[in-house]
């Protein structure tokens, strides 16, 4: 496996960890509330966005960014890797039959979602490669952090 695609996959997983926690936090929420599928999976993506927006913003803010910066790096590196996961992960969802319905308590509530994510994450691999491949995507958090390091 080359450099660059490992690259591809720990940003892909970095990718990963905002969406799981924003699907998993806008699923838990919108079936405490009880609302309905429409808001839920748009809470879920929202929230799925906003963590995985956090997650970067916070490293690069870590590695001695500005917020202007941060913002920016995490806008260019995770926008179509969230987008290209979400889009995967919720038609997933909504073709398994009963998973939307599916309450926090059963089996086929969290399978289903595992399954989606995991789908979601090997779809958005190659979208990562391609994107970091032409300085793009998370070439962008790995090249700000290049650049500060080299600057210490």
């Amino acid at each position: 496996m080359t450099e660059s695609w490992r690259m591809a996959i720990t940003a892909t997983r970095h990718c990963l960890t905002g969406c799981a926690i924003g699907e998993v936090l806008g699923m838990v929420l919108s079936s405490w509330w009880s609302w309905g599928n429409t808001a839920s999976i748009a809470l879920s993506v929202a929230l799925a966005f906003l963590f995985g927006y956090l997650l970067t913003y916070s490293g690069v803010r870590r590695a001695g960014a500005d917020s202007r910066t941060a913002v920016r790096a995490a806008l260019a590196s995770d926008t179509v890797s969230i987008f290209t996961m979400e889009i995967v992960d919720n038609l997933f969802i909504l073709v398994v039959p009963g998973a939307m319905a599916a309450g926090l308590g059963t089996t086929l509530f969290w399978w289903s979602l595992a399954i989606s994510l995991a789908i979601a994450f090997v779809a958005a691999v190659p979208v990562n490669h391609w994107l970091m491949e032409r300085g793009k995507g998370h070439a962008v958090v790995h090249a700000f952090h290049e650049e500060h390091t080299h600057h210490r």
